[in-house]
C-alpha cells in the first residue's frame, strides 16, 4: 500500500491539454465549424467575391481591353436616362406580375384535381413534369415554330381550319410578351404541380375528417384548413416563381433570336438586356451596374413576399 501511494506522488498529478477543458458540447462545435470551414471558403469564394467585384465593376468603365476606369455613378446615371432600360425593366416586372401569379392558380388547380385522381396518377403526374426536364433552347424553338403563320405553324394552322384570323404571335409588340409568356408558364407547370401535391399530402387526413364530423362542407375546408396549412408550399413557389420570371432569359432569346428581345424591344427582359450589354457592346462597367439593379430587385421583390406573407 505504502509503496502505491508513493508511486503516485512521484507520478504527480495527471497533465491535461487545453482540448480536454472543453465540454463535449463545446468539441461538437468545434468539429462541426472545422469540417464547415472549406464548404464556407469555397462557397465565399465563388459567390460572394464575385459578388462585390460586379459592384466595383459597376463604377468603372470596362471594355475588356484596357484597365478599368474609375467613373463613380456615371453608369447609373446613364442607365435611368436610358429610354431603353425602362423599356426593359417594364417588360421584367410585367413577366413577374403576370406569369407568377397565373403560374400558381393553374398548378394549384391541376394538383388539387390531380391529387384526387387514382387511376394513372403517376403517369399523369410524369406528362405534367416532363416539360420542366426540356431544355429551354429545345422548348423555345418548337414553340417557335407553333407561332410560324401559315402553312408552318400549328397554331395558326388550327386557326385557319375553322376559318378564324391568324395571329401575329411573336411578330407584334402587341402579342409578343404574352406568346412568350405561355411557353414559360407552361415549363415551370409541373415543378410547381409536383411541390402543391407534396404539401396536400403532408396535411393531416385527421383535419378533414374532423372538419366533416363537424358538418363543414367542402368550400369551408378549403378555405379553412387546406389554403392555411398549404402557406409554407405557397411561400416557397411564390419566392422560387418570381426569381425565374424576374430572370428569364432562355424563352425570349431562342423565341426571338432574329432580333432578340424584339420586335421593338417589347420582349427583353433584364437579364437579356445586362447579356446584350457585356457581350454584344462590351461595356463591362454598364452591365455591371445592369446586374446590381437585378440583383437589387431580385432581393427586394423576395424579402417583400416572404414579410407579406409570413404576416398573414
Amino acid at each position: 500500500m505504502s509503496i502505491a501511494s508513493d508511486s503516485i506522488k512521484r507520478a504527480g498529478p495527471e497533465r491535461t491539454t487545453v482540448w480536454d477543458r472543453f465540454s463535449i458540447r463545446t468539441k461538437r462545435v468545434i468539429w462541426a465549424w472545422t469540417f464547415l470551414a472549406l464548404p464556407i471558403l469555397f462557397y465565399g469564394g465563388i459567390r460572394f467575391y464575385p459578388t462585390f467585384q460586379a459592384f466595383w465593376l459597376s463604377l468603372t468603365d470596362w471594355d475588356l481591353m484596357r484597365p478599368a476606369k474609375f467613373v463613380g455613378l456615371a453608369n447609373y446615371q446613364a442607365m435611368l436616362a436610358d429610354p431603353v432600360f425602362w423599356k426593359v425593366f417594364q417588360n421584367t416586372f410585367a413577366y413577374l406580375i403576370i406569369g407568377t401569379p397565373l403560374s400558381l392558380v393553374i398548378s394549384f388547380a391541376i394538383a388539387y384535381y390531380l391529387d384526387r385522381v387514382r387511376f394513372m396518377h403517376g403517369f399523369i403526374r410524369a406528362l405534367y413534369f416532363l416539360p420542366f426536364l426540356t431544355t429551354a433552347a429545345a422548348m423555345g424553338w418548337v414553340w417557335r415554330w407553333f407561332y410560324q403563320p401559315v402553312p408552318i405553324g400549328v397554331l395558326n394552322g388550327f386557326l385557319s381550319v375553322f376559318g378564324l384570323p391568324q395571329q401575329t404571335f411573336l411578330r407584334s409588340p402587341d402579342t409578343a410578351l404574352t406568346s412568350i409568356l405561355m411557353p414559360a408558364i407552361w415549363a415551370g407547370l409541373g415543378f410547381q404541380v409536383i411541390i402543391f401535391i407534396a404539401g396536400l399530402r403532408a396535411i393531416p387526413s385527421t383535419f378533414y375528417e374532423a372538419a366533416r364530423i363537424d358538418g363543414l362542407g367542402e368550400w369551408a375546408i378549403f378555405r379553412k384548413i387546406t389554403l392555411p396549412l398549404l402557406k409554407p408550399t405557397t411561400i416557397f413557389l411564390v419566392v422560387f416563381s418570381s426569381i425565374g420570371f424576374l430572370r428569364i432569359f432562355d424563352q425570349v432569346y431562342n423565341m426571338t433570336t432574329n432580333d432578340p428581345g424584339g420586335p421593338l424591344n417589347s420582349t427583353k427582359p433584364l437579364v437579356l438586356m445586362i447579356y446584350q450589354t457585356a457581350f454584344s457592346s462590351y461595356k463591362m462597367g454598364y452591365a455591371a451596374a445592369q446586374t446590381v439593379v437585378l440583383f437589387t430587385i431580385l432581393l427586394v421583390v423576395s424579402l417583400m413576399q416572404l414579410w407579406v406573407l409570413r404576416k398573414r
